[in-house]
């Protein structure tokens, strides 16, 4: 089929790659403009660039697809078949939404109309859904809104971060697309529109929502660092630098301990950092202090001032 694809992160790119490999004719790549990053800011080309350049693919980087009557005739003259999106970046307007002949497909993470926005799989964690899944469905022109095509349901381990889920996701969903493909191409495709009295939103995460409350459960903490890892990261204070955690794990049962208050240390062992919270207790087993490298909480507790009984943030 010929198609556009449009997308930017890592596992955009890797569905590229299938699209690529099943032999699908790109007519051209869209993705969000470089960006500086790093404390060098280096300008870095994103994954499904690299991807497209590697294959010699036209790509177009617009810095907004909205009002750009030049793009819109790019992508007309280009005459798609179909569109797909995933993990783009932005809205396409109505305008654009019409010009391929099977319209926009987008492959989504999460179960619609369940989390629909930017973070889906990082609020299914927040949120300590068990289930979550990945999505094939047209693109409308209100978010996340267009009628379903094919869904996969994926269970959510205990220990699952946002990197791990997200790779069982597009793992699955690599196969999902080129099935919903093959339907569209046969004329089998049977779309089916979404329950809008069931909708939930998965908004931008925000990098001041990473700030831990020890008040909060053990499980609802331990949501939070896997959730937001690789970005913000959840991070509490220690010695007045901030303190990256990227691992943890909430305790099976409660050590007895006479340090109870939420954020004090209850116990250090191999394991990790044992913290007290609101309810329960979670050991704290991967950290990065500001400026630093990460280690094990165990090592960064022989490396600095951490002592049973002692708060944080302090």
């Amino acid at each position: 089929m010929k198609l556009i694809f449009f997308g930017t992160p890592q596992p955009a790119a890797e569905m590229l790659d299938v699209l690529i490999k099943a032999g699908h004719e790109i007519l051209g790549v869209v993705t969000q403009p470089d960006r500086p990053q790093g404390r060098g800011k280096e300008v870095v080309f994103s994954p499904v660039k690299q991807l497209a350049l590697d294959h010699k693919l036209p790509v177009e980087q617009p810095e907004k697809v909205k009002n750009n009557p030049e793009f819109i005739n790019w992508l007309r003259k280009l005459q798609p078949e179909i569109i797909v999106v995933v993990a783009y970046g932005n809205i396409l307007p109505p305008e654009l939404l019409n010009i391929p002949k099977y319209g926009c497909l987008n492959l989504h993470a999460s179960l619609p109309p369940k989390y629909r926005g930017a973070a889906p799989i990082q609020y299914a964690l927040l949120n300590g859904e068990t289930e979550t899944g990945i999505t094939v469905m047209k693109i409308a022109e209100a978010l996340d809104s267009g009628d379903v095509l094919l869904q996969e349901k994926l269970a959510i381990a205990g220990n699952d971060d946002t990197p791990s889920l997200s790779k069982r996701l597009f793992s699955v969903g690599g196969p999902l697309l080129l099935k919903a493909l093959r339907q569209i191409a046969e004329g089998k495709a049977k779309y089916q529109p979404q329950d809008e009295k069931l909708v939930t939103y998965a908004p931008t995460i925000a990098k001041e929502s990473g700030e831990i409350d020890w008040r909060q459960s053990a499980t609802d903490i331990h949501n939070r660092i896997r959730a937001l890892v690789p970005w913000p990261v959840a991070h509490t204070f220690f010695q007045k630098q901030l303190l990256k955690i990227w691992q943890s794990e909430v305790v099976a049962f409660d050590l007895a301990t006479e340090y109870q208050a939420s954020g004090s240390i209850v116990a250090i062992n191999r394991d990790g950092v044992v913290m007290a919270t609101g309810k329960g207790q979670i050991v704290i087993k991967e950290v990065q202090l500001a400026g630093g490298k990460r280690l094990s909480a165990f090592d960064f507790a022989l490396g600095h001032d951490v002592k049973i009984g002692k708060t944080l943030p302090n």
